[in-house]
């Protein structure tokens, strides 16, 4: 399984030299399914100066590979280091895969706290130094809205003009279809053949992408921890268990949405993103989902609760419809109708 992949001693050791500024790059790579070292160089001039003569002689064309780079500022933690992941559009699918489920323990070994910035790229100019300079001017500088954002002003505008009587229309956001990242395409794969068990993705609303969280191994008992208090996410879980004898893996789509913690813009476009992205897991992917839910927060997410989701109760009969009872107490004196001949003389009884 992919998610077993841990990083040797030698490389968790000099991930702990490395954090205290006297090396400048490292490259980390998977081989004999464990993360090594796979080399690295001290600094030469400034960060952007040393930027592409170390980092791209280090990228393989057909070779996916991890290179995490110091930069010169710091915070808290000491050096601020960006993180490249490396995946070629013409590396072996199986290299993809294993690079893209095993990204995440890499960052974790490292220490997340010192990652200031994280870069994908499939081509050197994805990752050279113009390639990050055009992604930090990107994600600071002041950008036009987007679609999405063009989309909610125009709603708020007609919400603004339109005119509420018995016949009124409102109109309602489409669903939007944002982009799958590919780590987040391959994460989809990797659950639909059962090789993990669970993913979490989020929304880039500034880039317009469906992005992947992480791919942790999760047990049923863990999953309520899974789910973020303060920001919505989307969570696919396979669900092991066992139903009138058998034996059953189920994948459990979660929207996870907390209230009002988050902004009207964040519940709008989760909210809209939320069918495309299931069309696409459904439909392209052909990832059987057998039960889509929506959550506040992580402490709904019991052992019960799941299993009644997915395996609703059933109602053996149905009541009969009861006839309604009459009225209580006498339903007045009976009448007495006469026919003719039963008067005499004109007088009633």
């Amino acid at each position: 399984m992919f998610l077993v992949l841990l990083a040797t001693r030698e490389l968790k050791d000099f991930f702990a030299k490395a954090r205290n500024g006297s090396i400048r790059v490292v490259k980390v790579i998977i081989r004999d399914e464990q993360l090594v070292l796979g080399m690295y160089k001290e600094p030469s001039q400034t960060w952007d100066r040393d930027y592409d003569n170390f980092i791209l002689p280090l990228l393989e064309d057909l070779q996916p590979c991890y290179i995490l780079y110091r930069l010169d500022s710091q915070n808290a933690q000491g050096y601020e280091w960006l993180f490249i992941s490396w995946s070629p559009d013409y590396s072996p699918v199986r290299q993809k895969m294993l690079y893209a489920a095993t990204r995440a323990t890499v960052k974790k070994e490292f220490g997340g706290g010192h990652i200031k910035d994280e870069l994908f790229g499939t081509m050197k100019e994805d990752v050279c130094l113009g390639g990050y300079q055009k992604h930090i001017q990107s994600r600071l500088g002041p950008a036009p809205l987007t679609a999405a954002e063009e989309e909610l002003k125009q709603i708020k505008i007609n919400e603004v003009k339109t005119e509420i009587s018995i016949q009124s229309k409102h109109q309602t956001m489409q669903g939007i279809a944002f982009p799958i990242q590919e780590s987040a395409m391959t994460a989809i794969l990797l659950l639909k053949e059962r090789k993990i068990n669970y993913i979490q993705m989020k929304l880039d609303i500034g880039k317009e992408t469906i992005n992947l969280v992480h791919t942790d191994v999760t047990d049923i008992l863990d999953l309520p921890k899974r789910i973020p208090n303060n920001a919505p996410r989307y969570h696919f879980f396979l669900y092991k268990h066992s139903h009138e004898g058998d034996y059953i893996e189920s994948v459990v789509f979660i929207y996870s949405m907390p209230g009002y913690k988050c902004g009207i813009k964040d519940r709008m476009l989760y909210s809209s993103c939320k069918g495309p992205l299931l069309d696409v897991v459904e439909q392209q992917l052909q990832l059987k989902v057998v039960k889509k839910i929506e959550i506040d927060n992580g402490e709904e997410l019991t052992p019960d609760f799941l299993y009644e989701e997915v395996h609703p109760k059933q109602h053996a009969y149905k009541q009969a419809f009861a006839k309604p009872k009459g009225p209580a107490g006498k339903r007045g004196q009976k009448r007495i109708i006469k026919g003719a001949g039963e008067a005499e003389n004109g007088e009633d009884f």
